[in-house]
């Protein structure tokens, strides 16, 4: 049984890659900062350490085969250190990053997407056979409207460019298969929805699957900026978010990744939705 530590394994993307490992009979390493109070996928092994402090990953790498790796900051300036640790105990790395990520680019065009190319060069340097795994939207970026659908119908925000949102069900599911299979050393592979959708589509979407009508209306960036800010958002998040709303191109990229990997069709926004409808109820 192999033994693999994931990262982020109580968020959107890294639980649903830990429930499809347990479920294979995989072993799942729950990498948490405090063990005792975090709720991992029943059948993982909540495990202590931070990304942020490389020197407290050593117990949870020891005997692990693969990692499973989402970066959760701003910067990459830990990075070098936690890819060290990570390559001193494994032999599979599997990184979750940005489509919009340009390979002959010498600077990407928005602070996200650089930091992601920061990463993923770093990755592929760092001595583990590696798989990245660059994903359009998320899906579950959208959860992030649940209260102003709830309370007002109506989503307020900057615009940004069109994209083929992608299902991190769909995401975590090859995530899975890089992480236990051979084949994808060295690849990157593309994942999107199967349709470009812009957010006043999603928004609407939304409002379908929950029968209420909802939609999507454009604020300016600063007045964007001083919600962000009085929700609570770090400001330098709110920076990176803006930056990337303001600079990524649009985008009419579908591809057929999701489906050649798992066997089945990359899901459409309209399924996650209607999955998800109580959460916007």
């Amino acid at each position: 049984m192999s033994e693999i530590l994931v990262t982020g394994a109580t968020g959107n993307v890294g639980r649903q890659v830990a429930l499809r490992l347990l479920a294979a009979g995989n072993g799942v390493r729950a990498l948490v900062r405090d063990p005792g109070s975090a709720v991992v996928p029943t059948g993982a092994k909540a495990v202590g350490g931070d990304l942020s402090a490389p020197d407290t990953l050593e117990e949870a790498l020891t005997g692990a085969e693969a990692v499973f790796l989402i970066w959760p900051f701003l910067t990459a300036e830990r990075a070098p250190a936690v890819l060290e640790k990570i390559a001193g105990h494994v032999r599979r790395v599997v990184y979750v990053s940005s489509s919009g990520v340009r390979e002959d680019a010498e600077r990407q065009t928005d602070p996200i997407n650089q930091l992601h190319a920061d990463i993923e060069r770093l990755t592929e340097k760092s001595g583990p056979e590696w798989t990245v795994l660059r994903a359009d939207t998320l899906a579950s970026n959208a959860l992030g409207w649940a209260e102003q659908i709830r309370t007002t119908h109506v989503v307020r925000g900057p615009d940004i460019a069109a994209t083929a949102v992608v299902h991190e069900g769909d995401v975590a599911a090859v995530a899975a298969r890089a992480l236990t299979e051979d084949g994808h050393a060295g690849a990157r592979h593309i994942l999107t929805g199967p349709r470009v959708l812009s957010r006043t589509e999603q928004v609407e979407t939304i409002g379908e699957a929950i029968g209420s009508p909802a939609r999507f209306e454009k604020v300016p960036v600063e007045a964007a900026r001083q919600q962000m800010l009085a929700d609570g958002r770090p400001p330098a998040l709110v920076e990176a978010l803006l930056g990337s709303a303001a600079t990524r191109p649009a985008s009419q990229l579908i591809t057929s990744t999701v489906e050649e990997i798992t066997g089945a069709p990359a899901r459409t926004f309209r399924a996650w939705a209607e999955e998800h409808a109580d959460d916007f109820r």
